[in-house]
């Protein structure tokens, strides 16, 4: 649900006003609160002298001046006698806290006892107790301290005030969000229109209107409407130089569409790529015609066959793609793989191949991952663990090793083949290069397949290399990023 820009100033510029009414009137509150206490203990400060300067005249009019003794005896009189000039309820106590005259209604509480120890430590104390105010003094003779005084008021009167100017600050808070939305409403309205107006531009530019009206303010609306309609013009122009650039591309592509060595290239790739899961398919049905009783090799032909089935299905659709694209390539599918599963699939399809030719694997597969598309990952194990089973040694060896190694997953293949000629190594990843033309058209060889597996081994972020060929075989080494590895 999209919300009006004006309804969002409204509601932030009312906002930012009650926001400064409650800040206003918690400081006034406390000022108010601050001020009422500053008053109590003012006036209990002169109840307090008030209370010693007449303690001090009844005593000096009474034959026994000892203090104590006087408290003991009439300590309930005076306490009775300051009530009246004081106009206050008054409790007395004497040096050691004990209560010599008390309203019977106040009962003492924890807060109070505390209160009443500083008291007997010869200092001025005061305690707020829900809506009750309670005043301790020291009462002297001198500079000696021979009891407390404690004055009770009642806070209600001043808890009434302060409530009400609190539910005032309520209301006029209240009225201040009210009447500042009202007024930023319509305030903010011409701005709302301008932005309407300009989202309204910007339609008419999606419908295709690449020319539309100029909105005439003398703001940054208006300016942001001029750069609107440059912008727009600017795209006029942009659309047709990609016109006339397309026209161009266009006609590069009719002219390297009849390049016929290309076309070749290109059916090449097609027919070599077919060519592995078809002699794997082949492989199989040769061992089924051999050994036609054996009902393990015929559970494991079919679902290998059904997998190079389903890779050749998928082949054609991406060759559909491909053709359809003409010189752009089709997009890679990537996901996280796990090396060591791709291997073994890899592996399962070529083993009617490696039985027929005695050929026997040899693994260490270490866990890793790579994140790469699935089908050109394959090719690339394909074609490399094709070649090592093709140009090895009758009842040849194949070693297959994966490993991770700082963030990179490297994959091993060698063989005991017939090895590489050392002057012809740096050719072998160019297409249609073959070492030994005869042998090649002997096993079906066309020299794509290690051009192929480079192509798609660097697509994917990745690297082939010849490590070592000799007459004792061979060893390629793939690199990859390891999964979750950025590659710059």
């Amino acid at each position: 649900m999209r919300i009006s820009i004006k309804l969002k100033f409204s509601v932030f510029l009312a906002f930012l006003l009650l926001l400064t009414v409650f800040i206003l009137s918690l400081l006034v509150l406390e000022g108010i609160k601050k001020n009422q206490r500053d008053q109590l203990e003012r006036y209990f400060s002169q109840q307090a002298a008030t209370a010693n300067v007449y303690f001090f005249q009844t005593l000096m009019g009474e034959s026994n001046k000892v203090p104590q003794t006087y408290l003991a005896a009439k300590g309930r009189d005076f306490a009775k006698q300051l009530e009246l000039i004081t106009g206050q309820t008054v409790a007395l106590y004497d040096s050691k806290g004990a209560v010599l005259s008390s309203n019977p209604a106040l009962a003492a509480s924890d807060g109070i006892r505390q209160t009443l120890d500083l008291a007997l430590r010869d200092k001025t104390a005061y305690l707020i107790e829900n809506d009750s105010f309670y005043y301790f003094a020291p009462l002297r003779i001198g500079s000696g301290q021979v009891g407390v005084i404690r004055f009770y008021d009642s806070l209600a009167g001043n808890l009434a005030f302060y409530n009400q100017i609190k539910q005032l600050f309520v209301y006029i808070g209240a009225s201040v969000f009210i009447l500042s939305f009202i007024l930023a409403y319509f305030y903010f309205n011409s701005f709302a229109s301008g932005i309407i107006k300009l989202n309204g531009m910007v339609d008419q530019i999606r419908a295709g209107n690449l020319a539309p009206a100029v909105l005439r303010r003398k703001d940054e609306i208006g300016a942001l409407s001029q750069g609107i309609r440059m912008m727009s013009r600017q795209i006029m122009k942009t659309m047709q130089d990609k016109d006339q650039e397309r026209e161009k591309l266009a006609l590069a592509v009719r002219k390297l569409s009849q390049l016929d060595q290309q076309q070749k290239q290109f059916i090449g790739n097609v027919t070599h790529e077919f060519k592995t899961p078809l002699t794997s398919i082949k492989s199989y049905l040769d061992l089924l015609d051999m050994y036609p009783d054996d009902e393990k090799l015929l559970e494991t032909a079919k679902t290998n066959i059904l997998g190079d089935t389903q890779r050749l299905y998928e082949m054609v659709e991406k060759v559909l793609q491909l053709s359809a694209l003409e010189r752009y390539e089709f997009e890679f599918h990537k996901e996280k793989l796990d090396v060591r599963q791709e291997m073994r699939k890899v592996l399962d399809s070529l083993q009617g191949k490696m039985e027929k030719f005695g050929i026997t694997a040899e693994t260490e597969l270490a866990e890793a991952y790579v994140d790469a598309d699935k089908e050109l990952l394959s090719i690339v194990l394909v074609n490399l663990l094709d070649n090592a089973v093709k140009y090895n040694k009758p009842r040849g060896r194949i070693f297959v090793k994966t490993a991770l190694a700082d963030e990179r997953v490297v994959i091993e293949i060698a063989d005991t083949g017939i090895g590489i000629p050392n002057e012809v190594a740096h050719k072998i990843f160019e297409p249609f290069y073959t070492v030994d033309r005869n042998r090649s058209r002997e096993i079906g060889g066309t020299g794509l397949g290690l051009s192929l597996a480079k192509k798609y081994a660097e697509s994917q972020g990745g690297s082939i290399a010849l490590v070592r060929t000799d007459s004792e075989g061979t060893l390629f080494r793939l690199v990859f990023p390891a999964y979750g590895t950025s590659v710059s």
